[in-house]
């Protein structure tokens, strides 16, 4: 069979590649203005551009490929995840309380990353050949299984942000399908019995912390609290136009943490202002309207889960992190899609657009 396709003005959407594409360069200047508070090496922003390269790449295979090879390997890319997940567990690095990680000399690699594009496209292979029977209990319940051993996995590894991404994916799919609401408010149910027992026999301290430090930010506002705080006085300090790329004091003197990964959304308001943050959210809205059209317009099942999986990774990913950053939401550690810091990420998330792009049109 052959998986491969001609390129044309028809099976592929430049709108959703050049949004994406105007994204990860505000992420790059983003990351650039923060190496340059850690002298002349850069070293953040070239690895960026590493993993930028590699991620295009990526993306131009997956979005010139069959959409069909999808399909046909969505078993394989979740049973790949599992084993990265286990194999994170006993051989991974601890990073940041989160054992999560592949390390190799300077570079490192996330498998929870990759996992989240197994759980898509195995939602998605599920639903195609369930024959929109989405009624049945079986279809609800194995669709569970499969989510809830991923984010069993990812909890081992302490990652409490990328099992809520998860859970995200999976409750969103539901929705999209139209499963029995009986069903959904079961699940909305379990899942707040479930976030109690967590509380008291799950969750680990520092967790706990960053949940109490959501509801009372001045409870400790120079000690656990203080990233938060941190974040917003970045945000507000933004204005209109923005300090600048490079001048802003929260950042450039190291007051916010993690600048280039969790807060990179709070060097961006710091620096570039209202003006710059509107820029940001047009360029995410545009992308999330050309994955949505994709879905729209297709009349395959596989193909518009798949999609919707993608924009609905994309949307909740951005509601956690810039939730985080401006005091919605407690702080989990959930990166901004093509502009954070980070090859994991970067490069899954390109490749997931270029598996979008590879259903604008079916290829036969």
């Amino acid at each position: 069979m052959n998986f491969f396709s001609k390129l044309s003005s028809r099976s592929f959407d430049w709108i959703l590649f050049i949004s994406v594409i105007l994204l990860v360069f505000i992420g790059l200047a983003a990351i650039y203005s923060v190496d340059l508070s850690r002298g002349q090496a850069f070293i953040y922003f070239r690895k960026q551009l590493l993993w930028v390269g590699i991620g295009l790449l990526l993306l131009l295979i997956a979005g010139f490929t069959q959409y069909t090879f999808f399909r046909s390997y969505a078993k394989l890319f979740y049973l790949v995840s599992i084993v990265l997940l286990i194999a994170v567990y006993f051989f991974g690095a601890n990073i940041r309380g989160s054992r999560s990680w592949f390390t190799l000399g300077n570079f490192s690699f996330q498998p929870l990353e990759a996992a989240k594009a197994g759980v898509i496209l195995m939602l998605a292979y599920i639903v195609y050949n369930f024959g929109r029977r989405f009624e049945r209990p079986l279809f609800f319940i194995g669709t569970g299984i499969v989510t809830l051993l991923i984010i069993l996995l990812i909890m081992m590894g302490r990652d409490l942000g990328s099992s809520t991404i998860i859970g995200a994916i999976w409750f969103g799919t539901m929705l999209l399908v139209g499963a029995r609401r009986s069903f959904v408010v079961t699940f909305v149910l379990g899942g707040i019995l479930f976030s109690v027992v967590a509380w008291f026999f799950l969750l680990h301290p520092y967790q706990k912390e960053r949940v109490l430090n959501f509801v009372y930010p001045e409870r400790d506002a120079l000690g656990t609290g203080y990233n938060s705080t941190q974040a917003i006085i970045a945000v507000g300090a933004g204005q209109l136009m923005g300090r600048g790329l490079g001048f802003g004091s929260q950042s450039q003197l190291r007051f916010l943490p993690e600048a280039q990964t969790d807060f990179i959304f709070s060097v961006i308001a710091e620096e570039l202002g209202l003006a710059g943050v509107t820029v940001f959210l047009l360029l995410f809205g545009v992308m999330l309207w050309r994955l949505i059209i994709i879905v729209k317009k297709s009349n395959d099942d596989f193909v518009s889960v798949t999609v919707g999986g993608i924009a609905i990774l994309f949307f909740s990913q951005f509601v956690v992190n810039v939730g985080a950053n401006i005091g919605l939401l407690p702080i989990t550690g959930v990166t901004l899609p093509f502009v954070s810091y980070g090859g994991s990420s970067l490069i899954i998330n390109l490749f997931l657009i270029g598996v979008a792009e590879s259903m604008v049109e079916k290829r036969y």
